[in-house]
């Protein structure tokens, strides 16, 4: 559905859309397709006058292993690509935020780095016991403009949510819940995240909408007050002597 690349798969269940990321043998690592494909995706969802509730979660055994090295070795090297992929990174932010639909994460294994986003900015998580939330944008020379970082503080103590953007560190399924960045663990969160939506869609839709509206103007007011500088920031990084020589020992060791 939605002319969406290959490494997004959307299907439909009646008014149930169910999208999922798509490179199981990457650990739907992120690359160019797959992020231009998220920055149109909530879009193309708010135009679908019979979505009324998405799922989203990976194929095979990740949510989303976060930046594919070669796709991060491709960035440093072009500025279109660069520029294309900052404001990509906005669209997918802001686009989940305004988002019309609700949307229930099935985290089906790790989530790190923008999938720790995908995440935080869907209205319920579901995340499986094996799973864990990691963001390793800095340890790697890069600002989080589009990682858990930018809702995180929005949503746990901001003490917290620095400690886990400054050092990386994983949030085992459990803690996760516990601090409030999903909602349950359970073993099989595409199956339970199936039956929210489907709960959700029983609900009245103007109702449903609205509510989910009201609620994330706050977000994303948190949000656009800290995201132009994000954009700038993690373009500049893209730059830095750090995240070169960085990048360059995470290719010789694949």
């Amino acid at each position: 559905m939605y002319d969406m690349p290959d490494e997004i798969d959307v299907t439909a269940d009646g008014p149930l859309r169910i999208i999922t990321l798509n490179r199981p043998d990457d650990l739907n690592a992120v690359n160019d397709n797959l992020h231009v494909g998220l920055a149109r995706l909530w879009d193309a969802l708010n135009e679908d006058a019979g979505a009324r509730a998405a799922v989203i979660t990976g194929a095979g055994r990740a949510f989303s292993a976060g930046g594919d090295f070669n796709y991060l070795d491709e960035l440093r090297k072009d500025e279109a690509l660069r520029q294309k992929t900052i404001k990509h990174g906005r669209d997918i932010v802001i686009g989940m935020v305004r988002c019309r639909i609700p949307v229930v994460a099935a985290v089906n294994g790790p989530a790190v780095g923008l999938g720790c986003s995908l995440a935080a900015l869907s209205d319920v998580v579901y995340i499986a016991e094996n799973a864990f939330f990691a963001d390793p944008h800095v340890s790697i020379g890069l600002v989080a403009a589009d990682g858990g970082p930018l809702v995180w503080g929005s949503q746990i103590s901001l003490l917290q949510a620095k400690e886990f953007a400054l050092t990386g560190v994983r949030i085992k399924a459990q803690r996760a819940v516990d601090l409030g960045l999903a909602n349950h663990v359970v073993a099989d969160p595409v199956a339970e995240a199936v039956t929210c939506a489907k709960k959700l869609l029983e609900l009245p839709q103007q109702a449903v909408e609205a509510t989910k509206r009201l609620m994330n103007i706050q977000l994303e007011k948190s949000v656009m007050a800290s995201l132009d500088y994000a954009n700038l920031a993690e373009y500049v990084s893209f730059g830095t002597a750090d995240f070169n020589r960085i990048v360059d020992g995470l290719i010789a060791k694949k």
